[in-house]
């Protein structure tokens, strides 16, 4: 099977952007990407995301997509981020019956510098019910 001309090569394989593109908007989860500048890069566009953003994020500073008093905390997470005294940090919070769970990753090139930060931010109200075990597939 022959490579399409317009795949990116990574680590582990190769995709094309529309490969990459269906991979991220079918996740359980959304992605958002701030790289180094604190400027929003990227969204994943999921069918139901937990918290709607609007294609104008793109290209913003991420402070200003916060409301003024989470902006203290948004600064210190990225400060922490980027001096390299924090890789991950993470909240959950109940809006209604939901349970939603929110993480944000540094990012890191492979020689240690800050490239940016990830947000990870899931419904886990199905996750957090499960019990016993199911190894097969069931109906």
């Amino acid at each position: 099977m022959s490579e399409a001309k317009d795949s990116l090569a990574l680590d582990t394989g190769t995709l094309t952007p529309q490969q990459v593109n269906l991979i991220l908007t079918h996740l359980p989860a959304d992605l958002t990407f701030v790289d180094e500048e604190d400027v929003v890069r990227y969204y994943s566009a999921t069918a139901e995301p937990i918290f709607p953003r609007s294609p104008d994020v793109i290209g913003r500073k991420v402070q200003d997509c916060h409301p003024p008093k989470n902006l203290p905390a948004v600064n210190r997470l990225l400060k922490e981020f980027k001096a390299g005294a924090r890789d991950v940090a993470e909240f959950w919070m109940r809006p209604g019956e939901q349970f939603v769970h929110i993480r944000y990753y540094a990012l890191r090139d492979a020689a240690g510098n800050y490239r940016g930060a990830m947000e990870v931010t899931q419904e886990a109200s199905g996750v957090r019910a499960l019990e016993g075990e199911r190894r097969s597939l069931e109906s």
